[in-house]
């Protein structure tokens, strides 16, 4: 789960408890894997300088696999290049596939406009380089300008938290997907030796057997990995390299919600084995839980902390040792390669991507524009520009002996160039008034929404000012503790922010929770005697008393008119309203408690208050950028709205 809660104050932990739990938040983080990334960089680039006969024997070493009479014979430096990276771009064909069918890019729009700009952020790098190496034999190295690193460009991304949009995230990823499809592509025609047609023939016939089982609905992941393998093999005998097959394998992985109807069937499962806990009602419940979840997500969860914090370490700390003393840097920094490279990337990122966008924009006049502001769009560009795995891949196709350390050189002086180009872009936009500083990050698109039914203030159960900029909308659970544990949150956003409005919208989970629909209920027939809000907080103050003789004792307590509180609950006049919630929450694809919803996008992440503040706070900003076209969510209907950030659902109740 994204986001951090506050170390509450008093809480008794131990500092030690507290500094590791900070860790372990800092670990998840993109700017985490991006520190280790630096770490493994900075120790080749010590390594190789105080030793590098050793930094280079021990990359060198041949490690041999045999089945049978057939053998792979690899040094490590190939092992980890085309073997383990092929995991890295796995995950990022999951990030991809997952932001194709739940995230910004099912707008296909932004799929196309997303295609045309990372086209252009590669041919503006490679014109640039080609303009500083015409006439010379370093020309051939033109493919080491053009790529973007995925890793790198999203922990320079977190490093900049909240000056840059959330929604920015999606944008680079997809231009990075782009990018890496490319750049193995034109690593298979230019930078491949010699192309072995029937193994590459293989490798595409059991490619499309992969795709033809996931059209089938086999969702076997031992089969698929067994034939992924194959694929690879193919590949690496074709001569084409084999880490396109973790881009492509990624990529045909399918995202979704949880359904409702999974999570109850799990449920039911985990009761049977609660009941007569046997080992084969354990592998049941287990496969219930299992299957409940997207394979998408499953597999991110289980590759990415390895992708993370070993993958790609591992690789740096294996490419990036060079020397750097004085006449090398100083031979590097007057070479064309190493400008080539810099020069391309830094800036030809920028001018591409901007210029390809804007360009798109005018000739669809406006169809196709990005769905964040144009200084967030010059923000992405310059952080596009840094450039490492791919890169140092091609330069070690491409190049030997001195050019090699002069490519290696510009390669990782993008790293400093990148970041220095997206301060810079952010500076100059927080210096922009706030109105023009909100359109310039978060642009007058109109958003995508999330939330199938409107909010409408004549039948939803509302919480602050009708033309609030802001809306938040709950679907809750009165028996799910976590909903318990959200409500001081909502109290506090709604102290904290005057121009807030807040929703409740009923999702029992009466698979879980027996006394979840009569509390519903309750809340209803409360309404009906204007106390709607005085039985909503009394029964989440109350969770583990919500019997019916407790309803009865808070009306009274209340208030209220128990005789006819008393009848409406026996005939369960309620129960339509509570009803239609249910019905919406299918329609937006929400099947735990508690799920919000921020402006009709949403919230992906933790319920913690500094995580929704965070969300509100954005919300507030693109309505102050005029993207929102009035109040959300009034009588109107129109459900426009901002995203929320993060990386998670609303948690089960």
């Amino acid at each position: 789960m994204n986001g951090s809660a506050k170390e509450p104050a008093g809480s008794g932990l131990p500092l030690t408890a507290v500094t590791v739990a900070r860790w372990r938040t800092f670990a998840r983080t993109e700017a985490g894997s991006a520190a280790l990334l630096l770490v493994a960089v900075a120790a080749a680039l010590i390594w190789a300088n105080v030793d590098l006969h050793s930094y280079e024997e021990l990359w060198n070493t041949h490690l041999s696999v045999h089945l049978g009479s057939y053998g792979l014979s690899l040094n490590l430096h190939e092992w980890i290049n085309s073997g383990l990276m092929a995991l890295f771009f796995l995950v990022v064909g999951l990030e991809a596939r997952r932001e194709f069918d739940m995230g910004e890019l099912r707008d296909r729009r932004w799929v196309v406009l997303s295609l045309i700009a990372g086209l252009s952020s590669m041919v503006v790098p490679v014109v640039i380089y080609l303009g500083f190496n015409a006439g010379r034999g370093s020309v051939h190295g033109w493919g080491t300008a053009m790529s973007t690193d995925t890793a790198f460009a999203l922990g320079i991304l977190a490093l900049f938290g909240r000056r840059l949009p959330a929604s920015l995230r999606a944008f680079m990823l997809s231009i990075s997907v782009v990018d890496d499809l490319v750049a193995l592509v034109v690593i298979a025609v230019f930078y491949s030796t010699e192309i072995h047609l029937t193994a590459l023939f293989v490798a595409l016939g059991v490619l499309a057997l992969i795709v033809a089982l996931r059209l089938l609905g086999v969702r076997s992941g031992g089969a698929c990995a067994l034939l992924s393998l194959v694929v690879w093999v193919a590949l690496l005998e074709s001569g084409v390299d084999p880490v396109v097959t973790g881009l492509a394998v990624g990529a045909l992985v399918i995202a979704y919600p949880p359904p409702r109807g999974d999570l109850e069937r799990a449920s039911g499962l985990f009761r049977l084995f609660r009941e007569q806990p046997t080992a084969e009602l354990q592998r049941s419940a287990v496969q219930g839980l299992t299957s409940a979840i997207s394979p998408n997500e499953r597999l991110e969860q289980r590759f990415l902390p390895w992708v993370s914090f070993v993958v790609v370490p591992l690789f740096a700390l294996a490419n990036a040792g060079i020397p750097l003393g004085a006449r090398e840097l100083a031979d590097a920094f007057t070479s064309p390669i190493t400008l080539g490279i810099l020069c391309g990337s830094v800036l030809g990122k920028i001018v591409g991507i901007v210029g390809s966008m804007a360009a798109a924009r005018a000739a669809t006049r406006g169809r196709l524009r990005p769905n964040v502001g144009w200084g967030a769009v010059t923000a992405g560009g310059a952080v596009a520009g840094a450039a490492f795995t791919v890169s140092l891949l091609i330069a070690s196709l491409a190049f030997t002996g001195t050019d090699l350390n002069e490519a290696r050189i510009g390669i990782l002086a993008t790293l400093p160039g990148a970041y220095a180009a997206a301060w810079a872009v952010s500076g100059a936009i927080g210096l922009l008034p706030a109105a023009r500083r909100a359109r310039a990050l978060l642009g007058t698109a109109e958003p995508l929404t999330d939330l199938a039914v409107a909010v409408d203030p004549r039948h939803d159960r509302v919480r602050g000012p009708d033309e609030a900029p802001v809306t938040v909308v709950e679907y809750g659970d009165f028996e799910c503790t976590y909903c318990g544990q959200a409500e001081p949150v909502v109290r506090e956003l709604l102290a904290d922010f005057g121009d807030l409005r807040y929703v409740w919208r009923h999702l029992p989970l009466n698979d879980v929770h027996p006394r979840a629909q009569l509390a519903a209920e309750a809340a209803e027939a409360a309404a009906e005697q204007g106390a709607f809000w005085e039985m909503h907080d009394m029964l989440l103050a109350h969770q583990d008393a919500l019997a019916v003789t407790d309803l009865l004792r808070y009306a009274r307590e209340l208030g209220l008119d128990e005789e006819t509180f008393r009848r409406d609950l026996r005939r369960h006049r309620g129960a339509r309203r509570v009803a239609e919630d249910v019905d919406s929450a299918d329609l937006s694809d929400v099947s735990g408690t508690p799920t919000f919803f921020v402006n009709g996008r949403r919230h992906r992440g933790a319920y913690d208050i500094a995580s929704l503040s965070e969300a509100v706070e954005l919300a507030r900003q693109r309505a102050l950028a005029g993207a929102t076209g009035g109040a959300f969510g009034g009588a109107s209907g129109n459900a426009s709205g901002s995203a929320a950030g993060g990386g998670g659902t609303g948690a089960g109740g």
